[in-house]
């Protein structure tokens, strides 16, 4: 970006990326989807996106389910592999079995080590069925993500169009 870059002016409906890992249940594709449809965005998965491909956005969101407190590994082996960024603006959201939002902190740190400016973060519930939890509840969190949490996730998303002038 140069020097003269007005953010807010130059945001069209096609220069918003939301990169998704949901492989569960799909918790949080469901949010994503939510998301996506209120920003205009491109949704991908980690393996569909390249280095080059981020100069084609201005805002990128970053998502998937938490495991063991923090983002699925592959979202950070891909920003990993991200050349410096310069400011870009980014957002995180996730879905967990507890809510947590200190789970997101790995992923802002490693996403503002390679320039990326965070501007929002948002997490809910979301259903969970593995280990013992299966055998003994029938898995937590059952139903989760629910109507509020797509309508909270909306809010999210007109909420950054507020911020930035989308």
């Amino acid at each position: 970006m140069n020097e003269g870059y007005n953010f807010k002016n130059n945001i069209s409906k096609h220069n918003v990326l939301i990169i998704c890992l949901s492989i569960h249940h799909g918790n949080t594709m469901k949010i994503a989807r939510v998301i996506s449809k209120k920003l205009n965005a491109n949704l991908k998965k980690p393996s569909e996106v390249k280095n080059d491909d981020l100069n084609d956005y201005d805002l990128i969101g970053f998502a998937s389910g938490i495991y063991n407190g923090k983002h699925h590994a592959d979202l950070f082996k891909l920003i990993k592999e991200f050349e410096m960024q310069k400011n870009k603006k980014a957002f995180i959201f996730s879905t967990a079995s507890v809510k947590y939002i200190k789970m997101h902190t790995a992923l802002k740190k490693e996403l503002t080590a390679k320039g990326f400016d965070v501007i929002d973060e948002f997490m809910c519930r979301g259903f969970m069925n593995y280990s013992f939890i299966k055998y003994f509840f029938g898995g937590i969190n059952k139903n989760r993500p629910n109507k509020k949490d797509l309508l909270r996730a909306e809010e999210f998303a007109a909420d950054i169009k507020d911020k930035l002038s989308i």
